[in-house]
Formats: C-alpha cells, structure tokens, sequence
C-alpha cells in the first residue's frame, strides 16, 4: 500500500467532504481558497486514492421511529466458540450482508465482535438475533445493550488535529 501525500488543502477538502458532502466543487473551491478545476482535480485524486469511501446521507433513527419503525438501537457484543480465520470471517461476512446491522468491529479483548444494529422493535431485534445469531451454532454468548437516547453520533474523523 502506496502512502498518499496530503498537503493542508487536501486536509481540508477531506474535512470538508466529510463534514457535508453535498458541497458543491464551487463552494469547495472558495473554502480552500484554489480554483474550481484545481479543486476538482485533487477532490478525485482524494477520491482515487480511496480515502474517501462513499457519499451518503446520515438519517435521524429517532424522527424516523414515528413514521417507519428504527426505533431501536443496540450494541451487541458476540463472542464465538471458535476465532480460527474462517470461522471469523464466516461470522464477520453474515452479519455485514444484513441491512440491520449498522456497523460490525471485530475487537480484542473480550468479545469478538461489537455491532450495532437497528430495529424496528423488539420483535424486530427478536427475529435478528434468530437470523444472525441463535441459528449460528459457533455463536457462544450474546450480550446486547439497548439505546434509551443517543447523545452523540458522528462519523467524522478528527482531521483538524493533523493540520
């Protein structure tokens, strides 16, 4: 893996992209203070290079529980009966295909895997756990925490520690 040089206009267009990537290339431009085709060209290369994965937007869970269902969070910790690579990725693989499931840490130590995961309801967590886990039979213990209130949530990097 090839390191990438970054200078503080890439540093900042990353921030920037993380922060709202709606921005158009216009509005970049003016914030890092380069040209509009000058932006353009180290936005792909940043892109190019894979730093940034995707563009998406992030929904309120909470404002979508009224009308949809999501309206609850948990933390589940996993630990498996056997850690062999396979068995690992086997588990890590099942759990990434499900849409329930928001993000999936493979972590040390303790458990094997922290995910959080969204549902609907409980009989909705319910049916999760049956899918994902009860009919997993290297799955030894589930320990799930439930989100009463989510008091912060984030997905940026602390970028502006680097510049």
């Amino acid at each position: 893996m090839n390191k990438i040089l970054l200078d503080e206009v890439d540093v900042h267009l990353l921030a920037l992209l993380q922060s709202d990537s709606s921005l158009s290339n216009q509005a970049l431009a003016e914030r890092v203070h380069t040209s509009a085709p000058t932006c353009l060209r180290r936005v792909k290369r940043l892109f190019n290079a894979g730093l940034v994965e995707r563009q998406i937007a992030i929904l309120n869970p909470e404002k979508l529980s009224a009308t949809i269902g999501f309206g609850l969070t948990a933390i589940v910790e996993i630990t498996l009966d056997r850690q062999d690579a396979n068995a690992l990725e086997q588990f890590e693989t099942r759990v990434a295909d499900d849409p329930a499931v928001q993000q999936c840490y493979r972590v040390s130590p303790g458990p094997d895997f922290v995910l959080v995961v969204h549902a609907a309801n409980m009989p909705a967590y319910q049916a999760l756990t049956q899918r994902l886990f009860t009919s997993d039979a290297n799955v030894r213990n589930i320990k799930a925490f439930f989100s009463i209130k989510r008091s912060k949530f984030g997905a940026e990097l602390a970028l502006a520690c680097v510049l």
